[in-house]
């Protein structure tokens, strides 16, 4: 590895990875309203679905880019739609007593995945800065390797961590005069978070 490219590789990610997004808004939604092993499960989804994301950018990057409007657009507004959808669900369901009932976990799971998969800010990131940070003197796969790993290794960390503190304050929103302002904000940041998808443009 060249470490002093693998070292600002992984300032950009962190960058990326912190700035708010649709990923981070589902995580805290989920958390907030079903609990931290609900969070957690999301967590799940989101990192399998960046790893296969990261996965397919680095084995076919040269055809990824140059198909990558189209792409881009596909996975856009595709992603923005389900995270509106989402949030119009969680918004219809303000006035109503907060449903408790258990889901299983694989119901968070998908929709981690399908966010993930969806999300145009690591599509677009990572389709555009990767190869910048390949040193073509060393083997290319093993650097690309590393580099997803880690992104997805930062990504779960990031992610775990608003799960949980999203969970441990959610005694405080679930009491009923307050289930109604959660389930708006809820509502609101995943629709927010579906507006943010469409704003996004390919660099």
């Amino acid at each position: 590895m060249n470490w002093q490219l693998f070292t600002t590789f992984l300032v950009f990610t962190v960058v990326l990875i912190l700035a708010p997004g649709p990923i981070v808004t589902l995580v805290i939604a989920t958390s907030a309203s079903r609990g931290p092993r609900a969070g957690l499960a999301t967590v799940a989804g989101t990192s399998s679905g960046t790893a296969v994301l990261l996965t397919a950018i680095a084995l076919g990057l040269s055809w990824i880019l140059s198909n990558a409007v189209y792409l881009f657009e596909v996975l856009r507004w595709g992603g923005a739609a389900y995270l509106i959808w989402l949030g119009v669900q969680a918004w219809r369901g303000g006035g109503a007593p907060a449903d408790l009932s258990p889901q299983g976990g694989h119901v968070h799971f998908l929709r981690g995945l399908l966010v993930a998969l969806s999300n145009p800010k690591t599509f677009a990131f990572f389709t555009a800065f990767l190869p910048q940070f390949v040193d073509p003197t060393l083997p290319v796969g093993r650097q690309l390797a590393v580099m997803c790993a880690a992104s997805v290794a930062l990504a779960a960390v990031s992610d775990s961590a608003w799960a949980l503190v999203a969970g441990a304050g959610r005694l405080w929103f679930l009491k009923p005069s307050r289930t109604k302002l959660l389930a708006r904000l809820s509502g609101l940041t995943l629709i927010g978070g579906g507006l943010w998808m469409l704003s996004r443009r390919p660099a």
